[in-house]
């Protein structure tokens, strides 16, 4: 007998945490610090959103194996913040055989959505759960945070990155992959041991993939008004010759592909593209909704 019920796989609940209360960013603390957190009208300072990445990985392994570190991607909108001590689980529906694409979410143990997401193996599965949401947004009213961006405008200079174990990864991510895998919800041995990896190199773990895009994106010397805090909306993974490895040199390109609005952000959404050492191989790629918060913005009500 035969049912047309999809089935899904349900990950144990984790207690993701905190890694970003020492965050600093165009001079400010962020909104993963507590007391900007709570100035904001927010409870306490949220967990980064991409920390939940990890929880997928077991699920999304056992579904497409070997292949879903070397060409996976992660597609996701946040939808609700989690502090430190509370719970959560990642679910994955178990798509038909052979196909490449399905849908996975997370939630809070009592049953509050943190995120909704696609999953998808390869370039050929389909559009993905941001590149849906992109096409549907409309075009922003006057901006004033963003007002000197525009689509199409890219990064300042290309930048060079690289993630060692113990290397700090700066300002933005005040800790160190070693201090990271110390905390990680799902750990495996090809995060650190070389030996134990398929590729003979330990791989960079997918939510650490955000910090290498990321902790870099001062370079880009975008034209954003401030001080004001920002946090991530929407956020896509996609391995195109992965994985990434660790202690490798990568060249980041970014761009400024949609520009929106809603009553409480001005977003800004970029394309980072990673490419080899010699910048001419793409490995992986990220789409960012960067949304900042109104306001955070000294004088914003004011101006409009």
């Amino acid at each position: 007998m035969s049912f047309a019920t999809p089935l899904s796989l349900a990950g144990p609940l984790r207690r993701p945490r905190q890694m970003l209360s020492d965050q600093e960013y165009g001079g400010h603390s962020s909104i993963h610090d507590d007391a900007m957190a709570e100035k904001l009208g927010f409870r306490a300072g949220p967990i980064e959103g991409p920390t939940h990445f990890s929880q997928f990985q077991p699920l999304l392994a056992r579904i497409w194996g070997q292949a879903w570190f070397e060409r996976g991607c992660l597609s996701s909108h946040f939808l609700n913040m989690v502090v430190e001590g509370e719970e959560v689980r990642a679910f994955a529906e178990i798509p038909p055989a052979g196909a490449t694409s399905t849908r996975v979410w997370a939630e809070k143990a009592d049953g509050t959505p943190v995120l909704e997401a696609s999953a998808s193996l390869g370039s050929d599965a389909g559009p993905t759960l941001l590149e849906t949401r992109m096409a549907a947004l409309r075009a922003p009213g006057r901006l004033l945070i963003l007002e000197d961006l525009n689509v199409g405008m890219t990064g300042a200079k290309d930048e060079r990155v690289r993630m060692d174990p113990d290397k700090n990864m700066g300002a933005l991510y005040p800790f160190s992959l070693n201090q990271k895998l110390a905390a990680i919800t799902e750990t495996s041995p090809w995060y650190s041991d070389a030996a134990a990896s398929p590729w003979g190199r330990a791989i960079i773990p997918f939510e650490m993939l955000s910090v290498l895009f990321e902790h870099s994106s001062r370079e880009a010397a975008f034209p954003v008004k401030g001080p004001a805090v920002g946090l991530f909306a929407d956020q896509e993974i996609r391995l195109i010759d992965g994985p990434l490895f660790v202690g490798e040199d990568y060249i980041l390109r970014r761009e400024i592909v949609a520009l929106a609005e809603s009553k409480r952000t001005e977003s800004y959404w970029v394309r980072t593209r990673a490419f080899d050492a010699r910048g001419e191989k793409p490995v992986a790629e990220m789409l960012l909704n960067h949304a900042t918060l109104k306001h955070s913005f000294a004088g914003y009500a004011e101006a409009n």
